[in-house]
C-alpha cells in the first residue's frame, strides 16, 4: 500500500525548529552566553502559547465551554497564532473529529491507537487525511466568528510576523537579535509544539483513568504541569464540554484560573460545569469496575462483588434523587409565578437530598477500602 504524500512545509518546520533547539541554542549558549531577560522571554513566550491554544482553541473553541469578550478572543487568536498550530478553524475542525471518532485508527486524526510517535507528531508528517473536508462542516457556529475567519483568511501573514517580528523587536531592544531569535523565537516555539503534542500522545498512555474507561483518555497531574491543566484528560474526554480540567481545588489547572478570572472581570461568561453528581456516578461506576476485578481472583467473590454490587446502586439512586431534585428546584427558581414558600420547600429537600447523596458515597467509599484492604 502506497503510503500519504509527505507534508514538506511541516517536516520543515519540525525539522529545523528541533535541531536548533537541540544543537543551535546549546552552541550559542556555550560561545555567547543568554542572560535572565532572554531566559524570561522564552518562559513568558511558552506561557502565552499554551495558555491560547488550551483556553482558546481548546476551551472557548473546539469545546465552547464557555463565552469570551472580543477583546479576549481577539488576544487568545493572536497568542495561538504565535504558537504556529494551524488556524482556529483547522485545529477545532480537528479536535472535534478526534473526540467524535477518538481511538479510531481510521477516522481519528490523532488516534492513540496507532502508537506514540504517530499520535504526537507522525500525523502531521504525511497527508493521512483522504477525506479533506474544506467546509469545515463541523465548525458551523465558529465561522460565525468574525475573528476566528479573520485569523483563518490570513493565518500565514500573522504567523510569519508575529514569530519573527516579536523575537526580532525584542532583540533590539535587548541587544542581542540572535540569541532572543534562538530562544524567544525557535526554542519557544519547538517547546510549546512538544508540550501540547504531549495531550494527544502521552495524555493517552500514561496514567489513570478514574472516570472512563471507554477511550484511552488518562489524567496525568505530571502532565497538568506542563500542560497548563490539560493533563486531567480522563475527566476532559468524559465531560468535555465543561471549562475545567482539574476540578479540585488543589489541581493545577492554570487554564481554568485564567476563564474563571477573567469572568470576574467581564471578559468571560457563561462558565460551564458539570453537575457533580454527574461526576461521581462516572466516579462510582470506574471504581466498581476496578474494585470487582481486584475482588475476582479472591475466594468467596462472588458475595463480595454482590453486597459491592448492591452499596453501588444505592449510591445511584441517591445520586437521581438528588439530581432531579436540584433540576426540579432550579427550573422552578426561574418560574416567578411559584410562591417563595414553595421554593424554600424544594430547597429543603434538595438539601436533604444533597446530605443523603454525599452520606451514602462516604459509605460507598469507605466499603470499597475495606474490602481491598482485606
Amino acid at each position: 500500500m502506497k503510503k500519504p504524500q509527505l507534508l514538506w512545509l511541516n517536516i520543515s518546520v519540525f525539522t529545523l525548529t528541533g535541531l536548533i533547539t537541540l544543537i543551535g541554542v546549546p552552541a550559542y549558549a556555550f560561545i555567547h552566553g543568554f542572560d535572565g531577560w532572554q531566559i524570561a522571554a522564552m518562559v513568558i513566550g511558552i506561557a502565552i502559547c499554551e495558555i491560547s491554544i488550551t483556553a482558546g482553541y481548546h476551551r472557548l473553541w473546539s469545546h465552547r465551554s464557555y463565552e469570551a469578550h472580543w477583546l479576549l478572543r481577539l488576544a487568545l487568536a493572536l497568542g495561538g497564532t504565535f504558537a504556529t498550530q494551524n488556524s482556529i478553524l483547522h485545529w477545532a475542525s480537528d479536535h472535534r473529529r478526534h473526540h467524535r471518532f477518538v481511538d479510531d485508527d481510521q477516522k481519528d486524526p490523532y488516534s492513540a491507537g496507532r502508537g506514540f510517535w504517530y499520535s504526537h507528531i507522525g500525523w502531521m508528517l504525511r497527508d493521512y487525511d483522504t477525506e479533506h473536508d474544506t467546509q469545515y462542516s463541523n465548525c458551523r457556529d465558529l465561522q460565525q466568528d468574525a475573528i476566528v475567519m479573520w485569523q483563518h483568511r490570513h493565518y500565514m501573514p500573522l504567523v510569519l510576523s508575529l514569530n519573527f517580528g516579536i523575537p526580532v523587536a525584542l532583540g533590539v531592544w535587548h541587544g542581542d537579535i540572535l540569541g532572543m531569535l534562538l530562544l524567544a523565537g525557535v526554542a519557544r516555539l519547538a517547546i510549546s509544539h512538544h508540550l501540547t503534542f504531549f495531550i494527544n500522545s502521552l495524555a493517552h498512555i500514561w496514567g489513570k483513568q478514574p472516570y472512563s474507561d471507554s477511550n484511552s483518555s488518562r489524567d496525568n497531574s505530571v502532565l497538568a504541569l506542563l500542560t497548563m491543566g490539560e493533563g486531567y484528560h480522563n475527566y476532559h474526554h468524559s465531560f468535555q464540554r465543561d471549562y475545567r480540567n482539574g476540578i479540585r481545588w488543589w489541581q493545577f489547572d492554570p487554564t481554568k484560573w485564567l476563564i474563571r478570572s477573567m469572568a470576574w472581570l467581564g471578559l468571560a461568561k457563561n462558565l460551564y460545569r458539570t453537575p457533580s453528581e454527574r461526576i461521581e456516578a462516572c466516579r462510582a461506576q470506574m471504581l466498581l469496575i476496578s474494585t470487582s476485578r481486584k475482588l475476582a481472583q479472591l475466594p468467596h467473590a462472588d458475595a463480595l462483588i454482590l453486597r459491592l454490587q448492591q452499596e453501588y446502586e444505592k449510591l445511584l439512586n441517591r445520586i437521581n434523587e438528588f439530581s432531579q431534585a436540584k433540576k426540579q428546584w432550579l427550573e422552578a427558581s426561574k418560574n416567578s409565578v411559584l410562591e417563595n414558600y414553595d421554593l424554600d420547600e424544594l430547597k429543603t429537600k434538595v438539601e436533604t437530598l444533597k446530605t443523603n447523596f454525599l452520606q451514602q458515597r462516604k459509605n460507598w467509599l469507605m466499603l470499597n477500602q475495606r474490602i481491598i484492604c482485606s
